[in-house]
């Protein structure tokens, strides 16, 4: 079993050349661009947790294990071995399985996707998290079935993009999730989107703001 810890044990191989930079790490700037998960799930886990006291703290289950995914996916692109591509794969797998238990809607799914929303900030915040999912999606499809083409013009580095904005648009989608979650099952608690840092041009990290302890919460 010791093979699965080699050196390059996966396979698969991103655009970035290997060992540039240093003889221990294979792909240096995918590498790095993790630290984006340690930026971004802190700082989500504070700006949710008036929500996450009102409806469950395991919503901080998310970016606890975003951060997880942010060590798994740096020690795979260290190493390319076959036990860090299982260890990331498996912890995107945990947040996505997190996410669906956390927010799922509790009434039929069909009749949560009819819920109309006439809060124009609700609908600027969804277009803009498929634009971030989409600009992520592209960079690490392009990444990986383009690189020919990246390598022709010396830019091997869109699955280190795909790190950061995957991060943004996770941070995004989590807000978007957690506002119709706390509208369906927490609506006594007033919630209302708001940006981080500045809430008034509706730019930066969004987040849910509650009317703490307004109500008891629903039980399932």
């Amino acid at each position: 079993m010791a093979w699965v810890f080699a050196y390059q044990s996966s396979e698969v191989d991103w655009c970035e050349d290997n060992y540039q930079h240093y003889d221990t790490v294979a792909e240096f700037y995918n590498t790095v661009s993790n630290v984006s998960f340690f930026i971004f799930s802190p700082i989500m886990m504070y700006l949710l947790h008036p929500y996450a006291r009102e409806r469950t703290r395991a919503v901080h289950l998310v970016w606890l294990m975003m951060m997880a995914i942010g060590v798994f996916s740096a020690y795979y692109h260290m190493t390319l071995s076959y036990m860090g591509q299982l260890l990331d794969e498996l912890s995107i797998l945990w947040v996505l399985a997190i996410g669906y238990t956390l927010w799922f809607p509790r009434r039929l799914f069909p009749a949560f996707i009819r819920s109309s929303c006439s809060d124009p900030r609700i609908h600027r915040l969804a277009l803009v998290t498929v634009a971030w999912w989409a600009l992520a999606i592209s960079c690490w499809l392009s990444d990986r079935f383009l690189c020919s083409f990246w390598k022709r013009i010396h830019f091997c580095y869109l699955h280190s993009f795909w790190h950061i904005l995957i991060s943004v648009a996770s941070a995004h989608g989590s807000a978007l999730f957690a506002y119709f979650d706390a509208q369906s099952e927490i609506p006594e608690a007033k919630p209302e989107l708001r940006y981080w840092p500045e809430n008034r041009w509706n730019l930066g990290m969004p987040y849910l703001s509650v009317r703490e302890g307004s109500t008891q919460r629903k039980q399932c």
